[in-house]
């Protein structure tokens, strides 16, 4: 199942389903509100509803990002507040649509002194959500900038220790993010060695979701710079080694690539992922 990050403006029916077949997307991920604001849109129950239902006999599983905004680290107590608003939000409209999980960036603590702090503001915000039925939540370690409470793969040991190991958070694994963060994805096995990783910190079974994202920059640069597959400093191998994986297996494939005019570039990076597929 390798799909897009596909847009909706317009109408989440009257956009996605068509941009989903256009581009030959078998996965779908979108947003539910703006991906750069704290505004929480109510949505549309029409458009919902046919959203839904065209997923649904397109046999596509649909997930949502949340804001890029959303910072539960933060030693801002406002964009805690608004941070956790919004993941409530994602969760009753990723509902509302059929998705299976809701995506968020781990965060940071931006100062360094606040980073236990910032774990115990991880607890006391997600385990009220993930106690609730519904979409799973599922944590994106980040490319590392700015006091990230979880980018390198290991990184996620204390981040799930924070919610008691919660059987409702699972991972959502970014291969630009990772190579960001210094794994090095392109060395023969290095993928496998970051997948085998991240299996030994959080267990197995807990990795729900790939993005599968090129980079611009080289390994451990912190830049979160997303190029098409094959173009960028990762490789095709890389991604090959990334679909071979065990812990891969059946699980949806998103990509957030450049998408260039309307929906060409994702079909190329589908159409590139489905032949290195084994």
């Amino acid at each position: 199942m390798i799909g897009s990050h596909t847009p909706t403006g317009g109408g989440i029916a009257k956009t996605a389903l068509p941009y989903l077949d256009a581009a030959g997307s078998e996965a779908a991920q979108v947003y539910v509100s703006n991906s750069r604001g704290w505004a929480l849109p109510p949505g549309n129950p029409d458009q919902d509803a046919l959203f839904r239902a065209g997923c649904e006999e397109r046999g596509v599983p649909v997930y949502v990002h949340a804001s890029l905004l959303v910072n539960l680290g933060s030693p801002t107590p406002e964009t805690v507040e608004r941070s956790t608003a919004t993941l409530a939000h994602a969760l009753t409209r990723g509902a509302a649509i059929g998705a299976r999980a809701v995506v968020f960036h781990a965060g940071s603590s931006v100062d360094p002194a606040h980073y236990d702090a910032a774990l115990k503001q991880v607890r006391e915000a997600l385990l009220p959500l993930l106690d609730q039925d519904g979409p799973l939540l599922l944590v994106e370690p980040s490319a590392g900038g700015g006091r990230s409470l979880a980018s390198r793969v290991e990184h996620l040991a204390e981040y799930f220790d924070a919610v008691d190991q919660h059987p409702r958070l699972g991972v959502c694994f970014d291969t630009c993010h990772a190579w960001a963060a210094g794994h090095d994805l392109a060395a023969p096995g290095g993928m496998t060695a970051t997948l085998d990783l991240l299996t030994a910190t959080v267990g197995a079974g807990r990795l729900k979701l790939l993005h599968a994202n090129d980079s611009k920059d080289t390994c451990g640069s912190l830049r979160d710079r997303h190029e098409t597959i094959g173009k960028g400093t990762i490789g095709t191998a890389a991604f090959a080694e990334l679909l071979r994986h065990p812990s891969t297996e059946g699980l949806p494939v998103i990509v957030e690539t450049p998408s260039g005019k309307a929906h060409e570039g994702h079909a190329t990076d589908i159409a590139t992922l489905r032949d290195l597929m084994p």
